[in-house]
């Protein structure tokens, strides 16, 4: 199992909306590559971390599974518009994958 994790920097005075809008992707993006909310969580900032961040979270079988959901991603254009009305919440350069292996 890994867990693969998104992360994004809000800017200022626009974190909350950035969350809503992440929210709204779990709910109607997410199940199209089969991503659920027992799979899928949404993280953010507090201790020892940038208050801005957001990141998501999702557990996933092996990299084969996550690039079958990569590669359905880009071919669904709510996908799409979903990335143009977070593009004026978040500092531009700061997306980021990160893939981590689950030991126990």
């Amino acid at each position: 199992m890994m867990i693969a994790r998104w992360s994004i920097v809000a800017k200022f005075g626009y974190k909350q909306d950035l969350i809503k809008l992440m929210e709204r992707w779990v709910r109607e993006v997410g199940p199209q590559i089969g991503s659920t909310k027992e799979t899928t969580r949404i993280v953010t900032g507090s201790v020892g971390a940038l208050e801005s961040e957001v990141q998501t979270e999702h557990v996933v079988k092996d990299l084969a599974e996550l690039n079958a959901m990569w590669d359905k991603l880009a071919q669904i254009p709510a996908h799409a518009q979903w990335a143009k009305e977070m593009e004026p919440l978040v500092v531009s350069g700061t997306n980021r994958w990160e893939v981590f292996r689950v030991i126990g």
